[in-house]
């Protein structure tokens, strides 16, 4: 029987110990625009690019195609995961079901810090970055925060009320974006011709960097321009999250994580090459706090910037109810297992919506907390942390991969990698040390290194809980022992 079968796809999660709750609405289009739509490279270039000129200069956009590279081999990695355990939870069903409940547990929890942060993170920046310019409103910290606080309650009655409805906002969200990436570079490239305003020398430029002292050293600004491409080419695994909702998800899932990294990177880099090339005053642009904007301005107009500006609100938008949608899952999955706090009210599913209603409230209610309870400084600290959280938790999938491979199913006609599986899961291992080197080294991160302990200290504290009081939980895994290993 084919794979696109629904009964078929059905079977995987009856073969994982649960019965099918939440509705197969998604296809492969939609999958792949989950994936791409967390990724959102146009809105991760248009809040980094200013950092990147203020660090390395122009010539730091180049780190994008390593960091694009070594995200790709994750992606194909995770994709053979994918492949194989198509179950809401990604990571952390995979790490349960093939090393143990206790190891799936702490992948669960890694994932969820960074997911319900990044709820927050990409709604503050749609309300500060990209909203109030549009509206124009005048910076302000609080209104900021009480957009953000009306967005995540609009995102939330959306994710509760259809999972098809948020996929339709999120496909017109990426469609937009697509378009908006290769119209906006072509068009920068139309201008700077005729006006001669910019210089392909930009690409090559350190910009106002240019005299820095330690600029090529370890933590210099050469290398912190490499965040740029790490903190915008993740998420990409957001599409397992959905895999009980995708049609055919041995498939769609696996090509939509991999195709979304591809297409983020190859659209990310022309981005910013026609966007460098355009900049006609590389001192004043560099100190623009939205230079993405300012060029657009300058070599296209107001009316393009405001185009622009909406665009990437309605991107924003779509990207963290994505994320709110993923987070949920996750919590779900983990719920209906025992190992989450709360479990047995989170794993609800409501019957008419068919999705999970108490552990979507649940991220906007951490979403409120978030706001009301932190500083300034401390917030931003808090989302500069989750950039480590997914290399973290991408470096430990593919050690677990490396060691269970050999135990892993063959499914005929879903994705697989063949004789390639191996020198690509150490390359991307490699990379992901690299990463990981990048993110730490910097003495700019030694807050955001202090934030991750403590959650995982945290999650330490819920996990001794769990052992001591619900100790079967973490030792039993509902299914049949063998239905993903062959």
């Amino acid at each position: 029987m084919e794979s696109s079968d629904g009964q078929d796809d059905a079977g995987s999660v009856e073969a994982g110990g649960y019965q099918q709750e939440l509705k197969r609405t998604l296809g492969s289009f939609q999958v792949f625009a989950i994936s791409f739509a967390f990724i959102s490279v146009a809105v991760g270039i248009f809040a980094t690019f200013d950092e990147v000129l203020q660090t390395a200069g122009p010539v730091g956009i180049w780190l994008w195609i390593i960091a694009a590279v070594g995200q790709t081999l994750v992606a194909l990695v995770v994709a053979q995961f994918a492949a194989r355990i198509p179950l809401s939870g990604s990571s952390y069903q995979w790490a349960s079901r093939l090393a143990t409940p206790k190891i799936g547990w702490w992948f669960g929890w890694l994932t969820f810090c960074y997911l319900a942060i990044g709820v927050v993170a990409v709604d503050n920046a749609l309300a500060s970055q990209a909203f109030m310019p549009l509206a124009g409103i005048q910076p302000d910290e609080d209104v900021a925060r009480l957009i953000t606080l009306v967005v995540l309650l609009v995102q939330t009655v959306l994710a509760v009320a259809s999972t098809r409805l948020v996929s339709l906002i999120n496909t017109v969200a990426v469609g937009l974006e697509l378009a908006l990436v290769v119209v906006v570079a072509i068009a920068l490239v139309i201008a700077v011709a005729v006006t001669g305003d910019g210089a392909v020398g930009n690409l090559t430029s350190r910009g106002v960097v240019e005299n820095a002292p330690g600029y090529f050293s370890v933590g210099g600004g050469l290398m912190l321009a490499m965040i740029m491409g790490l903190a915008t080419l993740v998420g990409f695994d957001s599409a397992a999250n959905l895999a009980e909702e995708a049609k055919d998800p041995f498939r769609a899932v696996p090509r939509a994580i991999v195709g979304s990294v591809v297409a983020a990177g190859v659209l990310g880099m022309l981005f910013l090459i026609t966007l460098t090339v355009a900049i006609d005053d590389i001192p004043r642009i560099s100190a623009n706090g939205s230079p993405v904007a300012a060029i657009m301005r300058d070599q296209l107009g107001p009316a393009m910037e405001r185009a622009l500006l909406v665009a990437i609100t309605i991107a924003f938008f779509g990207a963290g109810i994505v994320v709110m949608v993923a987070c949920s899952r996750l919590v779900f999955a983990m719920s209906r297992d025992g190992r989450f706090p709360a479990h047995r009210l989170m794993r609800r599913v409501n019957p008419r919506t068919r999705t999970p209603i108490p552990a979507t409230v649940l991220v906007f209610a951490l979403g409120i907390v978030l706001m009301v309870a932190l500083p300034g400084t401390a917030l931003l600290k808090l989302v500069t942390a989750s950039t480590i959280l997914p290399a973290i938790t991408y470096g430990s999938t593919i050690v677990l991969y490396l060691t269970v491979r050999g135990r892993l199913s063959r499914r005929q006609g879903a994705f697989d990698l063949g004789r390639f599986e191996l020198p690509v899961a150490v390359c991307a291992l490699l990379w992901t040390l690299i990463a990981l080197f990048v993110l730490v080294t910097p003495k700019e991160a030694f807050v955001s290194v202090v934030i991750v302990v403590s959650l995982l200290l945290l999650g330490g504290l819920f996990f001794l809980a769990m052992l001591q009081f619900d100790r079967r939980a973490m030792e039993t895994e509902p299914g049949e022992a063998d239905s993903f290993t062959g």
